[in-house]
């Protein structure tokens, strides 16, 4: 059987851990418990040889190897601000034959949003560590239809075609004879590169009956983003010859393959998008490999049918059985179908009911991610609880009763499957403890209350009472997808401001709490067409200075209606006094701007070096006027207010800063910062005011792309540093 493949006869490239010209203090990295997962999940394998061996890939979070109690360890956490795009993770594949054996294509975009080039990863130790097999083109991790590609050979996107390595990845070679490389874009005419990058090849299935043993298989099936032409192919003399698959019905865009070995048949799910997001329309086939006969076994039809198809499995203990999950049923909820004839018949988790309820067939817990909630059998309409985005879902090759799948906000399954069969009443539980893949866009530790509060990508956020344990819920009462910002009042740091993204006619993005995140009102003066951004509340928690995503940098002051703020530009970096209630700072560019007067005005009292792109201010919670500001170029200080600013000597580049508790007991706050300190981009603490550093992210923690972090210090703990990261979450660090 083939294994998996890349391009261009490359060697693969050890990796190994960086160093540092600063000095190194041990820290002790965890995870701050989300729980749940918190992102999308393309595919979720299990390995058909080794029982209990189970992996899960993620468009923005990694790989994640799964454990004997059923929660998840992650494999790349190693990945640092030069591999950050491996955290993007395209296809997986696990070696039947030498199990131990896995594979990756890793890469972020296929556009200008990732300059690199793909790579494979190559494991032999069940993703302990890894060798890298670099690609001569860009693979696409979080790019449209991320759910529908996979790797044995290696079918690659944006028009290069199937590739192919005899010599476990090391080396791979374009198998030129391969009749198609795809042709479908989700939007051709997108000018970004993102929609309108070609889908390409969708699944490589092996017929491992086909053939001896110790010889290639010789009949392979490769599904290809072809809509309206021939899509899917075959060989059956290992590759030196291809042909599409005669009768087949092209209607649509093959999302799926899955060989039935007893059956000797191929099953596929179709969508007439690529997904994750869309797909109006699709259908469920079945291949028979011996006679040649094709049957639509699409579950449902008419005005039942209004979406299409992604996940799909069979049962290899029980032949004949077989799921499907539909791509993208945003209403009334997700829906999975089974059937135990070869798809004769069906059954779904859900159905009308006779009062326009719904009944459904499942049993729901949410113990280990409780804010996914509500951890009971929704009924009503229009809660997604089964899920959405569902193209990863598989049946455990040793154990009937035991499947996962992936949707787009965690891991769903269970370990009771085979009660569908019989009194029809499954358990849907959350699974993905472990798996930790949110986006995080700010951070917060107030001197008081709970010690974390979050600004999430997609999720809004959450009040962190205790790190270890995943939150009872997200914010509520008013209530967004996003949360772009958030801050605390310096005097009473009970007062919190936070900002959304969504454009909205009846939810204002600005919300205001008086205890802690527990509760939530509208900040009334906010505009429903105003959105993103950043946020800084004043000392006394009366004024709100917002720099909008979308209308420049406006301010209100006792919910009063925002007023444009004139004298600073769009875009400004924004940070309020924490002790004077008058005091706003700001920056842009190499200027930076004092007000005075609440955010009302702003002037340029000094400059920031040669700097063209200011990334954080942080200010002395305990010092009016002491400001530390970092950019492209370094990090500055002002004791004066900002009248003047010196440019510390070591970090040549840094973006998120942060101040945590002192030392001493009334020493200076420690200093933290992603920076460039002497050519390696890092994770650094200074004690002494930036004078000396110490870096205390490590080889196993690299955090990935250092630009799209965030960090906040803690003012109770010593050494205490939080980090909010693209796609693995928070993370927390103690001196060890």
């Amino acid at each position: 059987m083939l294994i998996p493949n890349i391009l261009a006869v490359l060697a693969a490239v050890a990796i190994g851990p960086s160093v540092s010209a600063a000095s190194s203090q041990a820290y002790n990295w965890q995870n701050v418990k989300i729980g749940g997962g918190g992102g999308f999940t393309p595919d979720i394998i299990f390995n058909p040889s080794e029982k209990g061996l189970t992996y899960a890939r993620m468009d923005i979070g990694g790989a994640y190897k799964m454990n004997t109690d059923g929660s998840w360890t992650p494999l790349l956490d190693w990945a640092d601000n030069t591999r950050w795009d491996y955290w993007g993770v395209d296809a997986i594949a696990t070696d039947p034959v030498d199990t131990g054996r896995l594979y990756l294509a890793v890469g972020m975009y296929t556009n200008s949003y990732d300059p690199n080039n793909g790579t494979i990863l190559i494991s032999t130790d069940y993703g302990t560590s890894f060798t890298e097999s670099p690609l001569p083109f860009k693979v696409g991790g979080n790019m449209p239809s991320r759910g529908i590609n996979n790797i044995l050979y290696f079918g690659a996107r944006s028009g290069h075609g199937l590739w192919k390595s005899t010599d476990y990845g090391a080396t791979w070679t374009n198998v030129t004879n391969f009749p198609s490389v795809g042709t479908y874009a989700p939007d051709p005419s997108d000018t970004t590169g993102y929609n309108s990058d070609l889908t390409g090849l969708a699944f490589v299935t092996f017929d491992y009956t086909s053939g001896t043993s110790g010889e290639p298989t010789p009949t392979i099936f490769v599904g290809v983003a072809n809509e309206g032409s021939d899509n899917i192919f075959y060989t059956n003399d290992a590759g030196a010859t291809w042909s599409a698959v005669a009768g087949q019905n092209n209607t649509y865009l093959p999302h799926k393959g899955v060989l039935s070995p007893a059956e000797k048949v191929l099953y596929i799910s179709e969508s007439n998008g690529s997904g994750p997001y869309d797909g109006t329309l699709g259908a469920v086939y079945k291949y028979n490999i011996t006679s040649g006969v094709w049957t639509d076994i699409t579950p449902v039809s008419g005005s039942n049918l209004f979406f299409g198809f992604g996940g799909l499995s069979v049962d290899l203990q029980n032949p004949g059985t077989i799921m499907v999950a539909a791509l993208n049923s945003w209403y009334p909820d997700g829906q999975i179908f089974r059937s135990n004839d070869s798809g004769v018949t069906w059954s779904a988790l859900w159905s009308w009911g006779s009062d326009s309820t719904l009944d459904k067939w499942y049993t729901y817990s949410d113990s280990l991610a409780p804010w996914i909630g509500p951890d009971y059998t929704v009924t009503t309409p229009g809660t997604l609880q089964i899920g959405w985005m569902m193209e990863g879902l598989n049946i455990d090759p040793f154990d009937s009763d035991h499947w996962l799948y992936g949707t787009g906000m965690t891991i769903y399954g269970g370990y009771d499957l085979t009660k569908w069969d019989t009194v029809h009443n499954v358990t849907i539980e959350s699974l993905a403890n472990g798996v930790e893949e949110t986006a995080i866009l700010g951070l917060i530790s107030p001197p008081s209350g709970p010690p974390l509060l979050s600004a999430v990508g997609d999720i809004e956020g959450f009040v962190h009472y205790t790190l270890n344990t995943p939150p009872n819920a997200s914010y509520t009462n008013r209530a967004w997808t996003t949360t772009a910002d958030i801050d605390f009042a310096g005097n009473k740091p009970s007062n919190i401001v936070r900002v959304g993204t969504a454009t909205s006619s009846t939810v204002l993005q600005v919300s205001l709490s008086t205890d802690s995140g527990a509760t939530w009102s509208p900040d009334y003066g906010a505009a429903a067409n105003v959105t993103g951004g950043h946020v800084a509340l004043s000392a006394d928690g009366d004024t709100v200075l917002w720099s909008t995503g979308t209308n420049g940098v406006m301010v209100s002051q006792n919910m009063s209606t925002f007023t444009a703020v004139t004298s600073l530009p769009s875009g400004s970096i924004i940070a309020s006094d924490k002790l004077n209630d008058s005091i706003f700072y700001a920056a842009s560019g190499a200027d930076f701007y004092l007000s005075v007067d609440g955010g009302e005005t702003f002037d340029v009292t000094s400059t920031l070096g040669s700097s063209t792109a200011p990334v954080k201010i942080v200010v002395n919670p305990s010092l009016t006027g002491d400001v530390w500001v970092s950019s492209d170029k370094g990090i500055f200080h002002s004791t004066d207010t900002g009248s003047s600013f010196t440019a510390l000597s070591a970090p040549s580049e840094a973006w998120a800063i942060a101040l945590g508790a002192p030392a001493s007991s009334g020493g200076y706050p420690a200093l933290y910062a992603a920076a460039d300190i002497s050519g390696l981009v890092g994770y650094y603490r200074s004690d002494d005011t930036g004078a000396t550093w110490v870096q205390i992210n490590d080889a196993a923690h690299g955090f990935a792309q250092a630009s799209a972090n965030v960090m906040t210090g803690d003012p109770r703990i010593y050494g205490r540093v939080y980090i909010g990261t693209n796609g693995r979450g928070i993370w927390y660090g103690d001196i060890a």
